[in-house]
C-alpha cells in the first residue's frame, strides 16, 4: 500500500487545541467501541501484573486508568498538558503510583527499564523515521521479560504518514520480537510482543 500524504505537523498545541475545545475530542467516554478496545487490550496483556509500565501517549488517562489496576507503577506521558490534567485527576485516588509527564516521544523517552509498554492510538503521529527512532529506544529500555503491547485505528487518518496497519507492520519487523498474540478487527489492529517470556501462557503454567 502506498504511504498516504506526508504527516501535518502533530505538535503539542495542535494537541492542546484539541483538548481546549473538548475534554473527551475522540469521544471516548461512553463509547461501546472504546470499551470494548481497551477490554481486548487488557485482556491480551500476558501477565496478571507488572511492576513498572510505560504509556506514550496517555491522553485523557481512560486507558491509564485500567492500567494503574494491573501495575505497581505506571508512567503516563502525553505532550498536551491539557489532557495530562484530566488523566491526573482520574488516577488521584489510584493505588498505583502513577507519574504523570507533558513530553513528545521519540525525542524524550525515559531512563528507565519497563516490564510492559503500552502504545496506543499514537504511533500514525509520528514519521517514518521517528517511529524507527522509538523502536531503538524502546528496545533499550525494556527488561528481559517485558511485553509490549500496540493498539491502532486501521482506517487512514487526515495528516498521518501511515495507517495503523503499516504501523503494525513496521513495528513487528523492527522490533523482532516474539509476536504472542494478534488481533484483527474490523477498525483496528492489536498485537503484543514479548521479551524472555514463553510464548504460550499454558506452557508457562505446566499446562501443555
Amino acid at each position: 500500500m502506498a504511504p498516504l500524504d506526508p504527516p501535518h505537523t502533530w505538535t503539542a498545541q495542535r494537541f492542546d487545541g484539541l483538548y481546549a475545545a473538548s475534554t473527551d475530542p475522540w469521544a471516548m467516554d461512553g463509547s461501546w467501541y472504546e470499551e470494548r478496545k481497551r477490554a481486548l487490550l487488557l485482556a491480551s496483556l500476558p501477565g496478571r501484573r507488572y511492576a513498572h509500565a510505560f504509556e506514550p501517549g496517555c491522553g485523557h488517562g481512560l486507558l491509564s486508568a485500567q492500567l494503574a489496576l494491573r501495575c505497581d507503577r505506571l508512567q503516563a506521558w502525553d505532550c498536551s498538558a491539557r489532557a495530562l490534567e484530566t488523566a491526573r485527576l482520574r488516577l488521584e485516588n489510584s493505588n498505583c503510583q502513577a507519574w504523570f509527564r507533558q513530553a513528545c516521544v521519540p525525542d524524550q523517552w525515559p531512563q528507565e527499564v519497563f516490564d510492559l509498554v503500552v502504545l496506543s492510538e499514537l504511533l500514525y503521529y509520528l514519521t517514518y523515521e521517528d517511529l524507527d527512532r522509538l523502536m531503538t529506544r524502546l528496545l533499550q529500555g525494556l527488561a528481559p521479560q517485558a511485553a509490549v503491547v500496540a493498539c491502532h485505528w486501521t482506517h487512514a487518518i487526515e495528516g498521518c504518514a501511515q495507517t495503523g496497519s503499516q504501523v503494525h507492520e513496521r513495528l513487528h519487523t523492527g522490533l523482532s520480537l516474539p509476536r504472542v498474540t494478534h488481533v484483527r478487527d474490523a477498525d483496528f489492529v492489536l498485537d503484543v510482543w514479548t521479551r524472555g517470556e514463553a510464548e504460550s501462557l499454558a506452557l508457562r503454567e505446566g499446562r501443555a
